[in-house]
Parts: structure tokens; sequence; C-alpha cells
């Protein structure tokens, strides 16, 4: 069985782009995210708007992903118009280019990595560490973590995290956040004006709120799920990172389309130059990217990756609420 080195050579024929099939996949999403868009409009009676709505939030999934593969340079590089392209999606999305990819790109080069691996990921700590913070500490960790952040995502990491945070952390290096925020709150400040709070709502901030919150959430589950592995700096490994720390999550056809393949992702962390189109391929006919660790959406599987909370050393494992709680109360009574 191949690893490290020679794994990553063998992925190396599927990290050509066919650019045919890299426009036809942008043009013909993109159409379908406008057509999706005006249906919210268009469409007679409510019930036929939620539906386009919601159609809406499932391809602006999609095209975030597509997206996501230009940021790594895996399609369409050094096009002009679809550089115009995405840049304008990126903004539309609240997602400046420039802060998602330095911080998508230290989450690559740091995946599963302990003490360096939260810069554009989750935050995680070790249940040492955990049980040593401060009552304050713990609560902003968890927080972070807790299903009501991925809920609220639209604006708990997207509009404050992306845009707003980055903005005063270094106005003058994010100052396109800030532009970014303005254009979006005007342009749904016009929206209600124009059209009113129910168009609004329809063909804005619902798609916007369910494709942040899936968005959220499959960026967790991909890298926190049962089975995952966390290791210190000098023990990290990227290709084993890329195996043992980013899960393969199953999924039905339609939310494979949706999601752009992205739940091949311990494909992707293994050769991000992949383009999406191809990474099915790639695990087919490498055997050794068949022995993935899995996930998928799930009740049960969604349950099993909202409960981990810390990693445990000397378990080898992340450990959940009831476990942590214990552990802070023998503190506590001791």
């Amino acid at each position: 069985m191949r690893e490290g080195k020679e794994l990553i050579l063998a992925t190396k024929p599927y990290a050509k782009e066919i650019r045919s099939k890299s426009w036809y996949y942008t043009i013909s999403s993109l159409l379908l995210l406008v057509g999706a868009i005006v249906g919210t409009y268009i469409a007679p009676g409510v019930w036929a708007k939620l539906a386009f709505s919601i159609f809406t939030a499932m391809m602006l999934s999609r095209f975030f992903i597509i997206f996501h593969d230009f940021q790594h340079h895996t399609i369409l590089y050094k096009s002009k118009a679809a550089n115009v392209i995405f840049t304008l999606f990126g903004a539309y999305m609240i997602t400046p280019p420039s802060i998602w990819k330095r911080s998508h790109d230290h989450h690559h080069n740091h995946n599963a990595k302990l003490f360096s691996a939260s810069i554009g990921s989750y935050p995680i700590m070790t249940k040492q560490k955990f049980l040593e913070a401060s009552k304050k500490e713990r609560f902003g960790y968890l927080a972070v973590r807790h299903p009501l952040n991925m809920f609220l995502s639209y604006f708990t990491m997207f509009l404050f995290g992306m845009c707003i945070q980055s903005f005063l952390s270094s106005p003058r290096r994010h100052w396109d956040s800030l532009v970014v925020v303005l254009l979006h709150v005007g342009f749904s400040v016009f929206l209600v004006v124009q059209f009113g709070w129910l168009t609004w709502f329809l063909s804005f901030f619902l798609p916007f709120f369910l494709s942040h919150m899936l968005g959220a959430y499959l960026f967790y589950a991909q890298h926190n799920f049962p089975g995952v592995v966390f290791k210190n700096n000098q023990e990290w490994n990227y290709a084993k990172a890329a195996l043992e720390s980013s899960s393969y999550m199953v999924m039905n056809p339609v939310m494979q389309w949706v999601t752009a393949n992205i739940g091949f992702h311990h494909i992707h962390h293994l050769n991000s130059r992949i383009p999406f189109y191809r990474l099915p391929e790639a695990m087919r006919e490498i055997p050794e990217l068949q022995q993935s660790k899995t996930t998928s959406l799930k009740p049960s599987d969604i349950i099993a990756c909202l409960k981990l909370k810390v990693w445990d050393p000397s378990q080898n494992k992340m450990i959940g609420s009831n476990e942590l709680k214990e552990e802070v109360n023998e503190k506590v009574a001791a």
C-alpha cells in the first residue's frame, strides 16, 4: 500500500483540469444560480418562491465549492474572466477572496496539527489545555464549536468572523472586508425598500442563511468526526493528516452534486490540485484512497460529530461533553 510522497505522486495524473469541463461546470452552475434567484421573484405563489429559495441555497453551496477550487488554482488558473466572476461571487458570499484564501491555505498546510490548526478552521484544545483554561476561555472555545454557532454561521462566522473581525484586526490589510459588509447590508436594505420583506427574505436572506449553515457544518464534520487523529507539530505528517484527519462524507447523488464532491475531502487534502469533478475518479482508481474514514449526513452521524469537544492524547481520540464534565468536576473536587 502506497503512502506519503508515493501516494501523492499517484494522484498527480488526476491533478490536471479539463479546461472545457471547468468552464462548463462554472457557467452552467452560475446560470442555474441566477435562474434560481430570478425564480424567487417571478414564481407564482409563496410555496413556489420558497422552493426556488431553497434551490438558490443549494446553488450557492455548489458554486462556492467551485469558487473554492478556483482559489486553490485548481481550475481556470490565470483566466481573467474567471477571476472577475469568482471575485464578484466571493464578495457576494461575504467571503472576501483575500482573507478566505490566506486562512484556507493555512488550514491546508496545518490540517490536524495541534496548536496551529485553528486559523481557518475550528479551534482544537487538548484535554489538559482545556482543564487549565479559565472559565472565559472554555466558554469561548465551546461556543465556537457549538451547533448554534454553525446554525447562525451567516452572522457569526461569515458577517462577523470573516469580514468584521478581519477588518478590525487589520484595517489596512483587510479593507475589502469592510467594503463587502457595506455592500451586503446596502443591497439587503435596497431589496427591502424596493421589493418588500418577503422578497428580501426568500431571494436573499434565506438562501444565504441555509448555504452558510450547510457550509459551516460540512467544514466542521470533515475534520471533527469519530476516529479523527490530531498530532503535535513534531509527529505531524501532511499525507497522513489528509487520510487520517479528513473524512470521506458519504452522500446521496443529489447532495454530492450540490456540494460539488467536497465529501471526497481526504483526497482534496492529499492533493488540492485535483479538480472537484475528478475526485470520484481518483477514489475509484486508487485503492489506498478507498480506505478512508467516513461520516455522513445521517442524523446519528451528525450527532456523533457534534458531540466531540477536545482531543485526549492519552486515549488518542476526541472526547465529548460527558467525559469532559467528569474531568472538570474531578478537578473542582480536588
